[in-house]
């Protein structure tokens, strides 16, 4: 699903970002961030705040966003003891275990990563407990991966996200350097947010709130829906040098009827595509792949497309972003969407105006 062109390294994406400008908390009021314009044909800069966004769309645009909700992905376990199967007779060692769920498998397996993770294997029994002390899950590891990578097969319980929502942690991304907040429940959610399932927000649609969306519609802008649940691959660090050689882990996404034939007769029609993140940028080129650049089919399905400079874009035509970690797979998108130049010219831009960076930060319109 992706073209190389020059034999990029993933280096050729880095940055230099002081660690200030890395936002830990969102703005103190949603849509307050600032926005930096860029036409992505010569890469021209304009400073300005998100406030203008509907300013700048067009009567019969098509702007498609992510419903994707984020669960409460983040929990604690206590480990119990239970046989060391490598050492007959031994017990397994016990004390608190950081689980990250990060996708659903079969019925009632989830794939996640643990920390520490050497000290979970095989066989062993985690017990989630809730603050009094009661154990509201329990799961059993029973397959180990790479990386603190582990499958967790949970016994069934009533509601299992109304169990997480008790006793889970919203899954801030590593460099925000903070424990979760009660403020992050609603702020690391978008207002539109509704199918559950995300371990990160879309965070490009951060930025809307509910007279923003009003706004847009009441100057004819059509508003589409898809899903892509964020996984796993938002919080791998890229483990190989070339471009060309990186795999994403697979997510999953869905376009309804409606989306579909939205996005189809805006093609027709020659009206504009404008993703919001690249959630929605990799859900729509994912599945204008699937049907080789024909009309979009309702569909449910699992991608792990790779957008990289050459790619051929079949369906979006201008993105709202946020600005991207160096050396990551969504700069590289970005960077594919308009030129690596421009786009790491535009950072440069950035730095030095002090945007805010990554999921609480500023946004960036490319058009």
């Amino acid at each position: 699903m992706s073209l190389p062109e020059n034999g990029f390294r993933v280096a050729d994406f880095d940055f230099d970002l002081p660690e200030e400008l890395i936002a830990q908390h969102p703005p103190a009021e949603r849509g307050q961030s600032r926005m930096l314009v860029m036409n992505r044909a010569n890469g021209d800069l304009r400073d300005t705040h998100f406030s203008e966004f509907p300013a700048l769309l067009q009567p019969g645009d098509l702007l498609v966003l992510n419903d994707s909700r984020v669960i409460a992905a983040r929990l604690y376990a206590k480990r119990a003891k239970v046989q060391d199967r490598q050492n007959a007779g031994g017990q397994s060692p016990s004390g608190m275990v950081e689980v990250l769920l990060t996708e659903p498998a079969d019925d009632g397996t989830w794939k996640a990563l643990v920390k520490p993770g050497r000290k979970v294997g095989i066989g062993d029994r985690l017990n989630f407990p809730t603050a009094s002390g009661r154990v509201a899950l329990e799961a059993e590891v029973i397959e180990r991966g790479r990386f603190g990578e582990r499958l967790l097969r949970f016994a069934p319980v009533d509601d299992f996200y109304a169990v997480l929502d008790q006793i889970g942690h919203i899954p801030l991304p590593p460099y925000i350097r903070r424990d979760d907040a009660m403020e992050d429940r609603k702020r690391y959610q978008t207002v539109f947010a509704f199918e559950r399932g995300s371990v990160a927000a879309p965070t490009a649609g951060l930025h809307f709130t509910n007279s923003v969306l009003e706004a847009i519609a009441a100057k004819g802008v059509e508003i589409a829906y898809v899903t892509l649940h964020v996984g796993m691959g938002t919080f791998a660090p890229l483990r190989v040098q070339r471009v060309d050689e990186v795999r994403l882990h697979c997510e999953s996404y869905c376009i309804p009827k409606a989306t579909a034939e939205a996005v189809n007769q805006a093609k027709r029609d020659g009206r504009r595509i404008i993703a919001v993140g690249t959630t929605v940028v990799r859900t729509l080129e994912a599945a204008a792949f699937e049907t080789d650049g024909g009309s979009l089919k309702p569909h449910t399905g699992k991608t792990s497309i790779f957008i990289q400079p050459g790619f051929q874009f079949r369906i979006v035509n201008a993105l709202l972003t946020n600005f991207h970690l160096p050396k990551s797979s969504l700069l590289i998108l970005v960077s594919a969407f308009a030129s690596r130049e421009y786009v790491l010219s535009a950072y440069t831009h950035a730095v030095v105006k002090s945007y805010r960076f990554f999921s609480y930060g500023d946004c960036m319109f490319l058009t």
